[in-house]
């Protein structure tokens, strides 16, 4: 045999050994409590004071019922938007004269329509007599009642803008 299993035969050395072994294991498991104390102290410290690991979870209990709200409004905002769809969304305007014996474009037509355009044209005819005002329904832009031509310009102009948009016609 070699002399490496030799030394290994000797009772004294093998107990030395153990006894080395045995420190060693003790002043780790020392060492081991001595930093998780000090972690401990450092994540307390870092908390204010408060323990890490409980903030940590607790933070994550924010953050899932935060997702749950998010999700909710999330649903919220679809519906509406789904219902805004139905809401005057473009408005256009146009004013003009009516009569050539009337000195200013008092007259108007304004076209109400909403995001499927659909709504209401009305056409305030001023004269110096006398003022009128007609409301024809809008379905896809169109009319069953003839339109003026300014009502369809306003139509038109609601149609290109989202805002209230003024334009003049003579």
């Amino acid at each position: 045999m070699s002399d490496g299993f030799k030394i290994m035969e000797n009772p004294e050395f093998v107990g030395w050994m153990m006894i080395i072994l045995i420190s060693l294991v003790v002043v780790e498991t020392i060492v081991l409590l001595f930093i998780h104390k000090r972690y401990l102290s450092f994540m307390k410290k870092l908390g204010n004071g408060s323990d890490l690991n409980e903030m940590l979870k607790e933070y994550l209990k924010e953050v899932e019922s935060i997702k749950k709200d998010n999700s909710e409004i999330k649903g919220y905002y679809t519906k509406l938007d789904s219902d805004m769809a139905s809401c005057i969304q473009k408005v256009g305007l146009v004013r003009y004269n009516a009569f050539k014996d009337v000195g200013s474009d008092l007259s108007f037509a304004i076209a109400l329509l909403d995001g499927n355009d659909n709504g209401v044209v009305f056409n305030g005819i001023y004269g110096s007599e006398y003022s009128n005002i007609y409301a024809k329904p809008i379905k896809n832009k169109e009319s069953n009642y003839q339109l003026s031509q300014e009502e369809e310009y306003a139509i038109e102009i609601a149609e290109q803008t989202k805002s209230f948009m003024t334009k003049n016609r003579k």
